[in-house]
């Protein structure tokens, strides 16, 4: 797992913006909802094209946060990045010039809806009442990416958690977007992984600057289980 500590010169800078670390701490826990991005075989398992081998340390934490938000009456929502030929025809500047033939064709083999590759991890702790979306670009919120955002807005989610895989990539794109469609948005450091501590540490800052909250698996757990307790009433929890 990355080792991560926001420095002292960001959290001056929020300070001085918002007058308080995190902003999204009395959202109800029925209007909130744990974005799971990516965790799936071919970013996980070892070997994979996409192999980003922190995101296995993390999966406790993810299984955690999802207990702990259902627990307190929230939503989980796991998202699956996928290969489609939609995709390739509305995006073919990724597909076609950020990819080499070679990459290009692995991956999209290996995210085909079907295939091995595209599958949940099966460490993750997936129940009935969970929702599972496939999204075709970095961010599941982005027009023509996903349904998510209609998925939110028709159950009256306001905030959203944001875990998975890759914390600059797919993670902090859905976090921006998420942020800018009105969403409070948090993302939760020691449930992201990226390849690189330097990389993962990056997103995190500059998202905590601009867009939103960062904080850690345990707060949010010590947040949802005193909502659970007081009838998900809103509860202060720093």
């Amino acid at each position: 797992m990355h080792k991560f500590e926001m420095p002292q010169w960001a959290t001056d800078r929020v300070l001085a913006r918002q007058a308080a670390p995190v902003v999204h701490h009395m959202v109800p826990a029925d209007k909130t909802a744990l974005v799971v991005i990516d965790m799936q075989n071919h970013f996980l398992a070892p070997g994979a094209g996409g192999e980003t081998p922190p995101a296995r340390e993390i999966v406790p934490a993810i299984n955690r946060l999802a207990a702990s938000l259902r627990g307190a009456g929230g939503l989980v929502v796991w998202v699956r990045t996928l290969f489609s030929e939609g995709a390739l025809l509305t995006l073919p500047h990724f597909h076609r010039t950020l990819l080499t033939p070679e990459r290009f064709a692995a991956r999209s083999a290996a995210l085909a809806e079907e295939s091995e590759g595209s599958a949940l991890w099966p460490g993750l702790d997936v129940r009935k009442d969970d929702i599972v979306v496939g999204k075709t670009r970095y961010s599941a919120f982005i027009q023509g990416a996903s349904d998510l955002d209609g998925i939110l807005r028709a159950r009256g989610i306001e905030a959203v958690v944001i875990a998975g895989t890759m914390t600059n990539a797919c993670c902090e794109s859905s976090a921006r977007d998420a942020m800018m469609l009105n969403y409070r948005t948090t993302m939760v450091h020691d449930a992201c992984a990226s390849l690189r501590d330097d990389e993962h540490a990056a997103a995190l800052v500059n998202f905590y600057l601009f867009f939103g909250d960062v904080t850690d698996t345990a707060t949010l757990e010590a947040r949802y289980a005193a909502l659970h307790s007081t009838g998900n009433d809103e509860v202060r929890i720093a």
